[in-house]
């Protein structure tokens, strides 16, 4: 009971409390150690997080009705008391029941729960009672079965008589009536809620309930339009201040002085025209638009945006040749050890190809390395962490690529004056934070790119700080890929086209949801396909005749010690890229920074597990090739669900199109990769709303224009300091 009569209380801070909490918490709950474990795992430390932590969906019954008034297959809820209550087994499979009859002033009814005996504990004779549920029927008559249930006596509900019940997310050991009740409880007892932050005026000009109403009606909704109302007001919540956060961010950053970086379009159009492809419009637009954004006081803070294979790196070279060219230097983040290594080998390509000098440093934590070599000006060299970080340092290196390594505190430039992440959702602003801030005098510009496909209404809220560039068309002879969604019985037919395409010197990607075999014990584990024991039957039962590799999370980064002498990522890249490897089995490790464009197909097994953006990523492997690309698609599963996510990745134009369809079509809490963003379900559910979006921009707008420093809006300050990520004072 410590839980919620002690921490939880004396964590509600802004919320004056004069609750009989302690005696109606002993009276009405049995906290046991496994709750305790329940509400920590849930995040729920606290009374307000409690009040806050909002149903994830409701029942929605047709109106009260009497016993009499019952028909096979109602959806409703009724009210008697309890007049029968008994366990017992059924004959056959030995299944404990639990079993109530209950009856208002015109008749009786069953109340039947399987495997549950211990209602026999809770409901008792002479209860009255509340069930939920749908009405049944058999030899007997008819009944309810699996009814959620309330005490009626014990205490008065908040939404007795509504015809919405909430349903909240459950945890091992705390049920969604459990959190009901205590919710209930919570909501009975408050003399005071706490103070709205979002203004009276806005609210009012938007029609949105206050903030004490919209808490009673999200937890007892008088009806569903109550319920939807308060989802509302809380989702235009969650996205005006994720806005006002980003644009103050933005505002302050704007502050301070950047780099000034002289280029003239004459000069950089030159640069251009040395590539050994044409750009498309979009790229050259995007590269205008930064060179202009280089030569404003502030810094850039620009999103670049496009689909696998759409030319960002290009983009990313030519802003770092500018920056060069001024005699600053340039930080390059990236997620991953191969991604990072994939850009360097970029970035050396094609600094190579234009005949620059350019020195460019690679740091990872497995590995430091330097281009050009003294003794192989046409290669990299390694070298000591400590040599690397001297030159860095010295400003004698002036383009520096790495993971996280990147923002150690021994990392220091002399002048860093643009910072690129690449895909900047797999970091913390707090991470950009440091590279944008620490790791110079001055404010260095910031470009971040992202091929992950990205909402409209997300891209505005979540990156509201940043000006948007798009990459919306890819380079010329590129082919479409063409995505086949192939069930079980034409598994062969997919193996024979890959047969073809590897005897006509292409390779070929085979990705599986698992690492290892699920242990055979658990009867929970996951039935997927796993790397090791598909790269087996490959080997053995389908392509003899070809090298199969495997590639996956758990192996080393590189040799040495760490590998043991066995095969490790870098090993088996490397022999993927010089074609050494025919088929490499991989895991979703291969999603980013991975480029061999003599791969021409792609097999995703067990694709169900994976959300429409990472298919479309992984599918983005063999987007590099001007030859036709192939992506098979296989699923165990016959579901109809499935079935219509998985034909918008066969039908879909660009990733785009993709992030659009899941926003539209799949549940608010199933957006492929929603957590990533820190937006809560809730929250995802207004990025479903253009207008809302867009609304509460005009408003954050407003607010910073006429009230800068929040003296006018105190609640809005303190609010702020929970959304934003970065301090400039």
């Amino acid at each position: 009971a410590k839980v919620l009569t002690g921490k939880l209380v004396r964590g509600f801070e802004s919320l004056p409390l004069r609750m009989r909490l302690n005696s109606l918490i002993e009276e009405n709950f049995r906290v046991i150690e496994t709750q305790k474990k329940a509400l920590k795992k849930l995040g729920l430390k606290t009374v307000r997080n409690l009040l806050f932590y909002f149903p994830s969906r409701y029942e929605s019954f047709s109106e009260r009705k009497n016993i009499n008034e019952l028909y096979d297959g109602d959806k409703t809820t009724v009210y008697g008391k309890i007049i029968e209550a008994k366990t017992q087994k059924t004959r056959q499979r030995k299944i404990n029941l639990s079993q109530i009859t209950i009856g208002d002033f015109t008749g009786t009814i069953k109340a039947v729960w399987f495997n549950q005996p211990y209602i026999a504990n809770i409901l008792k004779i002479g209860d009255k009672v509340s069930l939920s549920g749908k009405i049944a029927s058999n030899k007997s008559g008819l009944y309810i079965a699996n009814p959620s249930y309330e005490k009626t006596d014990s205490y008065e509900l908040l939404n007795e008589g509504n015809a919405v019940s909430p349903v909240y997310s459950e945890s091992r050991g705390i049920t969604s009536r459990w959190l009901k009740f205590a919710i209930m409880k919570i909501l009975k007892e408050i003399e005071e809620f706490p103070k709205d932050a979002i203004p009276e005026k806005i609210l009012k000009k938007y029609n949105l309930p206050k903030l004490s109403s919209a808490l009673i009606s999200i937890h007892a909704p008088k009806n569903t339009d109550s319920a939807e109302v308060a989802r509302k007001r809380f989702s235009f919540e969650e996205i005006f201040f994720i806005q006002i956060a980003r644009l103050k961010e933005r505002a302050e950053r704007d502050k301070y002085d950047s780099f000034e970086i002289k280029i003239s379009e004459k000069e950089m159009n030159e640069f251009l025209k040395i590539f050994p492809f044409e750009l498309t419009q979009a790229q050259k637009k995007s590269i205008k638009n930064i060179v202009e954004n280089f030569k404003n006081p502030a810094p850039m803070s620009r999103l670049l945006e496009g689909d696998v294979g759409s030319g960002k790196t290009a983009v990313a070279v030519a802003a770092a040749y500018a920056i060069a060219r001024n005699g600053y230097q340039i930080a390059y983040m990236a997620p991953t050890e191969i991604l990072a290594q994939q850009h360097f080998k970029s970035f050396m390509e094609y600094f190579s190809q234009l005949r620059l000098t350019t020195k460019i440093g690679l740091i990872t934590s497995s590995e430091c390395r330097k281009f050009p070599s003294k003794i192989n000006p046409d290669e990299p060299t390694h070298i000591s962490k400590t040599q690397l970080l001297k030159w860095v340092e010295s400003g004698e290196i002036p383009i520096l690529i790495g993971t996280h390594s990147l923002i150690q505190n021994k990392v220091k430039f002399k002048n860093l004056a643009l910072v690129i992440i690449d895909e900047q959702h797999r970091f913390g602003t707090r991470q950009r934070a440091v590279l944008a801030k620490e790791k110079s005098d001055k404010l260095p510009h910031l470009l971040s790119m992202t091929a992950t496909p990205i909402p409209r209404t997300l891209a505005l809220t979540v990156y509201g700080d940043l000006d948007l560039s798009l990459l919306d068309e890819m380079p010329a002879g590129r082919k479409k890929i063409i995505t086949a969604i192939v069930p079980p019985e034409q598994r062969q037919r997919a193996y024979e086209q890959i047969r073809v395409e590897i005897k006509n010197g292409r390779q070929a990607f085979i990705i599986c949801p698992r690492i290892d075999e699920p242990d055979p014990d658990k009867a929970l584990a996951i039935n997927a396909k796993s790397v090791k024991e598909e790269a087996k039957r490959l080997k053995k039962e389908i392509f003899p005749e070809f090298e199969i590799g495997i590639l996956h999370g758990k192996m080393p980064a590189r040799g040495g010690s760490a590998s043991g002498g066995k095969p490790t990522k870098e090993s088996e890249m490397r022999r993927f890229v010089e074609g050494e490897i025919d088929i490499l089995v991989a895991t979703s490790v291969v999603e980013v920074g991975i480029d061999v464009p003599n791969a021409t197909m792609i097999i995703i097994e067990g694709a169900e597990r994976f959300g429409l953006a990472q298919l479309h990523q992984l599918r983005g492997r063999v987007m590099r090739s001007s030859h036709q690309a192939y992506c098979f698609v296989f699923t165990e599963s016959d579901s109809l669900k499935t079935k219509q996510r998985l034909s918008a990745l066969e039908k879909a134009k660009s990733g785009f199109e993709l992030a659009e369809y899941d926003l539209k079509f799949r549940g608010a809490g199933e957006l492929s990769g929603a957590k990533q963003w820190g937006v809560s379900d809730i929250g995802m559910e207004a990025l479903k709303n253009l207008k809302m979006v867009e609304v509460a921009r005009t408003e954050s707008q407003k607010i910073l224009k006429s009230d800068p420093e929040f003296k006018k809006h105190p609640l809005i300050k303190e609010k702020l300091k929970k959304h934003s990520a970065i301090h400039f004072e």
